[in-house]
């Protein structure tokens, strides 16, 4: 009788889904922070408190304050906001810059394939970094430059990754009896080619947010990313670097532990999407 009332849970995860499932709540709460923040708590760039430099974790200030008075755990909050705006735009723009690249080259071929694929294979025995920084250096620093920074040096896995796809599915057995049928080459693009495409196109995209945010946290932290005076986690880190020799290790450990904790969780996601595709091109999605 008891093992007839007993209770059967609703839902029944998978093992290999626990983790994902993990990830999504901790990704979703993060972008809810980050979207009812302006709303409930505003926040004033210029704003500075000199009677409260440096106060360590307590129930006012849960993070603590930075050299300069301000609330950590608030600025926190906007500075997730920034990073990963820059690491979404960022990861899109790539994206189509190696979309049009992979697609071109799988496209066409020939020479045009091979010139193409030299110049992604000179592109990426560059350091990503210092091309980021070359790239900025070059305009005025801002959103835009850091945008644009990260998506030409990120677009090659997508290049690879679309021109890989597109070679195997023209030789496909379906794509040889769609044009035997007299379909179009536009309709053939349309509708057998580019289905198969978009989904590792958007896994390549997904997986490319987590180097976005480290790009951008990076280039800020050098102090060539966005302007000092906005909440960004990258110069957040860079102004606690300072507070360190005070012993106010919080002012970095929230930035830095945000950023670890949310590129976490979508690369998480990322790699269970990743295995839930045919295996033959697990190889090519690695993170």
């Amino acid at each position: 009788m008891a093992e007839l009332t007993a209770r059967r849970p609703l839902v029944r995860l998978r093992p290999g889904t626990r983790g994902a499932v993990l990830a999504a709540s901790v990704l979703a709460a993060a972008i809810l922070a980050c979207l009812l923040v302006p709303l409930v708590w505003p926040l004033d760039e210029s704003a500075v408190a000199l009677n409260q430099i440096n106060q360590p974790p307590s129930w006012a200030h849960p993070a603590g304050t930075d050299d300069l008075g301000r609330d950590v755990a608030h600025r926190t909050l906007y500075g997730l906001r920034v990073s990963l705006l820059v690491g979404a735009v960022a990861a899109l723009v790539a994206a189509l810059i190696g979309g049009a690249v992979g697609a071109i080259a799988g496209t066409v071929g020939g020479w045009t394939d091979r010139i193409l694929m030299r110049i992604v294979d000179t592109v990426a025995a560059l350091p990503h970094l210092l091309l980021g920084i070359f790239i900025v250096a070059m305009l005025r620093p801002s959103l835009g430059a850091v945008i644009l920074s990260i998506g030409l040096t990120h677009w090659l896995s997508t290049a690879r990754i679309v021109r890989a796809e597109l070679l195997s599915l023209r030789t496909r057995p379906f794509i040889d009896a769609a044009v035997s049928g007299g379909a179009s080459r536009w309709r053939v693009y349309t509708r057998h080619l580019l289905p198969h495409v978009l989904p590792r196109m958007a896994l390549a995209t997904t997986l490319m947010v987590p180097h976005a945010v480290w790009h951008e946290t990076a280039l800020s932290f050098l102090g060539l990313g966005l302007p000092p005076h906005l909440a960004s986690l990258g110069n957040m880190i860079n102004d606690g670097q300072r507070s360190l020799l005070t012993g106010a290790w919080w002012a970095s450990l929230t930035p830095g532990a945000a950023i670890v904790v949310v590129t976490l969780a979508v690369a998480a996601l990322a790699a269970h999407w990743r295995d839930r595709l045919d295996p033959r091109v697990r190889a090519e999605l690695q993170l």
